[in-house]
């Protein structure tokens, strides 16, 4: 691992990302305005506090997987990422450079969305907002991860796409987001507790209601944190240094 290598290719990915105006509004307004709409939609002050936790949660994930993911196969497919590799650029310093720039870029993502839920909207949080940042970042960086490891998969733009109901329906509809984990048949909470996504929700709820985190929120980090440099590693194993 080299330090400058690593920064120079967090570089490169924020400099393609402030000149893709697009995406950036995809990822820092977007949130936003679901929030706005999720706030009137509810009209219900405690129903918004419930479902707006869920929200932070799933918009790092989900924005980042499209972008990695179709960032990465651009790259691929351009041979970008194979003039790379033939360089002094190590895969460690790429995955790692990914992780930089897009955990910058989480911290912007959710930083105006948490502002509109606390001012305009009326969010309470029972605590910091520290906690709250934490897990949205690691989701980002979950998001990151399985995005660098599904561009591996995909031979066009619109097959990256199209791993996306694949790797996030599962996790909504079993993580929580919509019936609570116990309250589902065994087998599928059985499911559950091995979907990285279901800990992230559990972390961000509490990180929104409790005064005070505690143990369990950790041992949820733990597990979003292991989970991406899981998937990490895995993504890793599809970095090569040709292109078939």
């Amino acid at each position: 691992m080299n330090v400058s290598i690593t920064l120079a290719t967090a570089r490169r990915i924020m400099t393609q990302l402030r000149h893709d105006h697009r995406t950036v509004a995809l990822m820092l307004l977007v949130p936003s305005l679901v929030m706005i709409l999720l706030y009137y939609v509810i009209d219900d002050e405690r129903a918004f506090g419930q479902w707006a936790p869920v929200l932070l949660c799933l918009f790092p994930f989900l924005v980042m997987f499209l972008v990695t993911s179709i960032g990465t196969l651009r790259e691929r497919a351009s041979g970008t990422l194979e003039r790379l590799m033939a360089s002094p650029l190590g895969k460690l310093d790429l995955l790692l450079g990914y992780g930089i720039a897009f955990g910058l870029m989480a911290c912007l993502q959710v930083a105006p969305a948490l502002a509109v839920s606390l001012t305009w909207l009326g969010l309470d949080l029972a605590g910091s907002a520290a906690p709250l940042v934490v897990v949205a970042v690691l989701n980002a960086l979950l998001g990151t991860a399985f995005g660098l490891l599904c561009s591996a998969f995909a031979r066009t733009e619109f097959q990256a796409v199209q791993f996306m109901p694949v790797v996030m329906m599962p996790q909504i509809l079993l993580g929580g987001v919509i019936v609570p984990r116990d309250q589902m048949a065994t087998a599928l909470e059985w499911i559950s507790n091995a979907l990285p996504l279901s800990y992230a929700v559990d972390a961000m709820r509490e990180a929104v209601t409790a005064s005070e985190v505690g143990p369990s929120f950790w041992r949820d980090v733990t597990v979003v944190g292991g989970s991406a440099l899981l998937a990490l590693a895995l993504g890793a194993a599809t970095l090569r240094r040709r292109t078939p």
